[in-house]
């Protein structure tokens, strides 16, 4: 009973919302062509089965240059958190041997994993690490063409220099690399706790 008051809760939301989007609670998404959102569902992203989500109305207004914006971090952001997920894995299975700090006598060994890295390793340590990632931001990382978000002329995987020729292949890669960024928000999100 709990269970299905709270879908029926769910339900009528879902309908007041249909309502004010398309003047009908049993409205046909098909019909309503005037939305701004329309403006962005064949961009790269948009998947089923929700297809162009945007909840919180970020993308209202209809302006490609704010999405290209909104795309571009959402993509820095997906990178970012799989290289995390990956850190936060990996050493649960191997870490470097050596010293991460000489004249404090830390060994890679000594780091705890997850969170618990923060506090073991040097001020100065995560001051290099941030001093690295803004050199590679702000003077490496330089967009190749504006109107595709995300695209610093890497490559495929970043590494290769050059794109994948194929256009079937490219889209379906990239995508890939904006489902698996957004995957790898939510589970490192999920590491946390």
């Amino acid at each position: 009973e709990i269970a299905n008051g709270r879908l029926a809760m769910m339900a009528i939301i879902g309908m007041f919302f249909q309502d004010g989007l398309t003047g009908s609670a049993w409205g046909d998404w098909a019909l309503y062509t005037a939305s701004p959102l329309r403006a962005f569902e064949s961009e790269l992203g948009v998947q089923a089965p929700l297809g162009f989500w945007d909840p919180a109305g970020f993308c209202k207004s209809g302006d490609v240059e704010d999405f290209n914006q909104r795309r571009a971090a959402e993509i820095k952001h997906g990178r970012v958190a799989m290289y995390a997920t990956m850190g936060y894995i990996v050493p649960e299975y191997y870490k470097f041997p050596g010293f991460c700090s000489p004249s404090l006598n830390l060994k890679f060994a000594d780091i705890p994993n997850g969170i618990q890295a923060l506090y073991k390793v040097p001020l100065e340590g995560w001051l290099q690490w941030l001093a690295l990632c803004g050199f590679y931001e702000f003077v490496v990382n330089q967009p190749v063409n504006p109107k595709e978000p995300g695209n610093f002329g890497k490559g495929n995987l970043g590494i290769t220099g050059k794109s994948i020729e194929d256009a079937a292949k490219r889209t379906r890669g990239l995508n890939s690399e904006i489902a698996n960024g957004r995957l790898a928000m939510m589970a490192l999100t999920g590491m946390f706790f």
